[in-house]
């Protein structure tokens, strides 16, 4: 559960008084609510817990061949792929079947990927996610899509985890997403039959530990390359060394090319997402708000100048991984495309991308029409082969 996500406090007296609608439970309510109905969910996951996965007997290929404008030296040097961590077949795969199971979650009711859902472009089309207890998390849920691809490799909305397989763990220990601790989990899966073959295909030893584990949660997390959209399309009718932003593409129609005319143009989208995997090389404060209530990569660092902050998805997968922003706010692409046309914040770290010379927030002044195209166009973005891909599909 990525991206995943923050605590979301609420008061002891709404605790009691709504349990139903709470974010978090209250310490003196958590065996009260599994008492009143969780644990018989937990009863009902316990039964199939020996289910295994349904896997292929050769594994799905999770090095896949890229087309040649995702290989160039700028693309690779996004990659945040570690030496020690390189993605296998067997490792993503487990990957794949951890990232599914809700063994991995205290009541057995929630895995990563209901926070991380295929057919969202592995976001969540909530607000804010429900854990394990039927508590809320403060953020939303970023899709993860291209994560492979964010050069400085750092995890979360305010990048607090170093790396995937840092960031891999964190949502399982949660007090609200999935409630384990690392050592729980370990002495879980142990139980559990069909682990051991898939630790010892992918590590080679049968031996289920934390290190490995977080591993092949990364290996898939960062096997999840968006190449099949419409733009990936265009993209490779052209030669590599094609200037994309000047160049129509021959598949989109002319309202999707003025769209990416005013991406690459006025817009100054492409300075943040100027590659083509869509990603940006660090965290960006876009003007959301003047006085920030979550000070992001700042309340993490403490560092001043860093608050308002936030890590920088890619955009691969957009139209499906709505609502937007670390907080959600935005529900719709047109509501995104409005922001940065008009309402930009004066924030004091807002970034130079958001800034005119003097320094005050970018105005982009589109017309009706320019923001249809820019949504047009964020659209060919679309990746209908992951979304339907079986080898990142539910195996339970």
């Amino acid at each position: 559960m990525s991206n995943f996500k923050e605590s979301y406090s609420l008061s002891r007296a709404m605790c009691a008084i709504a349990m139903f609608f709470v974010g978090v439970s209250c310490s003196e309510n958590e065996d009260l609510s599994f008492e009143n109905g969780i644990n018989s969910k937990e009863g009902q996951a316990k039964m199939l817990a020996n289910t295994p996965p349904n896997l292929p007997n050769v594994p799905f290929s999770y090095n896949v061949i890229l087309p040649a404008y995702l290989t160039t030296p700028q693309i690779n040097r996004q990659n945040n792929t570690p030496d020690n961590n390189p993605t296998t077949d067997n490792g993503a795969t487990l990957g794949r079947v951890l990232f599914y199971d809700k063994a991995l979650s205290l009541n057995q009711t929630v895995a990563c990927a209901n926070c991380h859902q295929q057919n969202h472009a592995f976001s969540d089309p909530a607000r804010f996610s429900r854990g394990f207890n039927g508590g809320l998390t403060t953020r939303n849920s970023m899709s993860l899509l291209n994560a492979r691809f964010y050069p400085n490799g750092r995890f979360f909305w305010d990048e607090r985890s170093a790396t995937a397989e840092i960031q891999a763990s964190r949502p399982i220990v949660h007090p609200v997403e999935m409630g384990m601790t690392m050592t729980s989990l370990i002495s879980r899966l142990n139980t559990l039959n069909y682990y051991p073959s898939l630790y010892q295909k992918a590590f080679g030893t049968n031996t289920i530990d934390s290190a490995q584990t977080v591993k092949a949660i990364a290996q898939f997390i960062r096997s999840m390359v968006s190449y099949r959209s419409k733009y990936d399309v265009g993209r490779a009718s052209l030669a590599l060394n094609a200037n994309i932003r000047q160049v129509n593409f021959p598949n989109f129609t002319p309202q999707e090319n003025q769209g990416k005319a005013i991406f690459f143009g006025v817009g100054n989208c492409g300075a943040c997402h100027g590659t083509d995997t869509f990603s940006a090389p660090s965290a960006k404060n876009n003007g959301l708000d003047v006085n920030a209530t979550d000070n992001g990569v700042g309340g993490i660092t403490g560092i001043q100048n860093q608050n308002g902050l936030f890590k920088v998805p890619s955009l691969k997968g957009v139209e499906k991984s709505a609502p937007y922003m670390h907080d959600g706010r935005f529900r719709t692409l047109e509501d995104v495309v409005e922001h940065y046309n008009s309402q930009v914040r004066p924030h004091p770290n807002l970034s130079p991308e958001m800034r005119n010379p003097n320094g005050q927030p970018r105005r982009l002044n589109l017309s009706t029409a320019d923001k249809a195209a820019l949504v047009a166009f964020l659209k060919t973005l679309t990746d209908t082969g992951i979304e339907t891909d079986p080898k990142f599909s539910n195996p339970f």
